[in-house]
């Protein structure tokens, strides 16, 4: 709004000087034009003015210049209004002059007063000069025209471009004083990235028997989502998943809290519930209100099982391979930051080779399509029935382009987003599932293969 209020005062104030021109070297004799615009920017000169310097004082200072940009308002719609009525211009016109000349004399001087100056927003010494001396020659060339007598031609240009130039010098240097905090901004913010970008896992855990795809998308330079591995042994491990709401550097820091934390339940990695439970109560006291999301998933490929629970976190879903079925589970309780000593309720799972999971914060199903239609399960499922055959890399990559190009073309993204895709294989040492013999033909099929080999 300042840049448009003194837009408008620099476009005004040059249009009444080229009017003034063109009537002065009778450029155009017959035409009325610069008459015209010459009397209806007086009229309306001094609204922009107003307007610009109480977006640049504080308090009473600022209430001030907006009811005088009502009455300046006032006059001009009543001026203009009597002009279009009788044809005749200056009668109200010593009105707006004689606003202009009191405003001068009332708040003209207020820059030179230290008392006064914390009202101005703007403290440049350029302006505390400039503004009282254009005062005084604003305050002259009303009075000449108060009374009738014009001013010399060269005044009022020499003042204006006098007060453009007090202004251009102020704007520059905000320009650059801007600048200079926004590189400082700009060097914080590349540091806090790469410090997140410490604490996330720089990759996979290899474990034979199951294939990992982790994908961290974050809406800005710092998120709040976050995950993290805990590989016990070679044929167990464990998986955190978490959201903070918000984004940017406080839920980033709230996302280090929980790495902190994590160091503090991996005695009972084994146990979902009290991962959760015990992270909850780490972390309510310092979350300030800040609620934060998240899902814990405990695999054990020994037994081909897992077991899962959430704090408020979307479903984990389950494909079975042998049936082509998608399992949405939910196993939540609160979200953290709402209460201390909170239970966690545990889903029991098992698995086979091929079947998958799917872990995901919620910036993958919430975005929306230019119908305002969310992205939501029954996308994610198709996507995820389309790429069941792709490695897990892949149907990671193929979640985000769908994703992509679900939204439309020139939105962005709205929120951090993460996924984890786990696939179990083949293991090198220990038989699946599906080796297990159910009848005695099984078992002696199964022992004969094995003693072939």
């Amino acid at each position: 709004m300042l840049l448009l209020w003194f837009g408008l005062f620099i476009g005004l104030y040059g249009a009444r000087i080229l009017a003034q021109v063109a009537g002065i070297l009778h450029l155009f004799p017959q035409a009325q034009w610069p008459d015209f615009v010459d009397i209806v920017v007086t009229y309306v000169l001094v609204i922009p003015s107003f307007l610009f310097w109480a977006d640049r004082t504080r308090s009473h200072v600022r209430k001030a210049f907006q009811i005088l940009a009502v009455i300046g308002s006032g006059i001009a719609v009543i001026g203009l209004a009597w002009y279009a009525i009788s044809g005749s211009p200056y009668t109200f016109m010593r009105w707006t002059f004689g606003l202009a000349i009191g405003t001068m004399l009332l708040l003209g001087p207020l820059p030179l007063i230290p008392s006064f100056r914390k009202y101005f927003i703007i403290q440049s010494l350029v302006l505390r000069v400039v503004m009282p001396l254009i005062a005084v020659l604003v305050m002259v060339v009303d009075l000449l025209l108060f009374f009738g007598h014009p001013p010399s031609r060269y005044i009022e240009p020499i003042g204006f471009a006098i007060w453009v130039f007090a202004l251009g010098y102020e704007a520059a240097t905000y320009t650059f004083d801007t600048e200079k905090r926004l590189l400082s901004i700009e060097s914080e913010l590349e540091t806090a990235r790469h410090i997140q970008s410490s604490i996330l896992p720089t990759d996979v855990p290899v474990i034979s028997g199951i294939r990992i795809a982790a994908s961290y998308n974050p809406m800005s330079a710092v998120a709040g989502d976050y995950y993290q591995f805990l590989p016990t042994d070679d044929r167990h491990l464990g998986i955190l998943i978490a959201d903070v709401t918000g984004h940017g550097i406080g839920a980033a820091l709230i996302a280090s809290m929980i790495k902190v934390a994590m160091q503090s339940v991996v005695a009972v990695a084994s146990q979902p519930e009290r991962v959760l439970y015990l992270l909850n109560n780490i972390l309510t006291p310092e979350l300030n209100g800040r609620l934060t999301s998240a899902a814990y998933l405990w695999i054990d490929l020994d037994h081909f099982t897992a077991s899962y629970a959430a704090a408020g976190h979307p479903a984990l879903l389950l494909w079975k391979s042998d049936s082509d079925e998608f399992l949405r589970i939910e196993s939540n309780g609160l979200l953290f930051g709402v209460s201390p000593d909170v239970s966690y309720p545990i889903a029991a799972l098992s698995f086979r080779v091929g079947d998958r999971f799917l872990l995901y914060t919620d910036g993958l199903t919430e975005p929306e399509n230019a119908n305002h239609e969310a992205f939501g399960d029954h996308e994610l499922e198709t996507v995820l029935r389309r790429n069941r055959l792709s490695s897990v890399s892949k149907l990671s990559d193929a979640l985000l382009s769908a994703l992509k190009n679900w939204q439309t073309p020139v939105s962005d993204q709205q929120d951090d987003i993460t996924v984890i895709v786990l696939e179990f294989a083949q293991s090198d040492s220990r038989p699946h599932p599906a080796q297990t013999p159910t009848t005695a033909v099984d078992a002696f099929v199964l022992e004969d293969q094995l003693s072939q080999t």
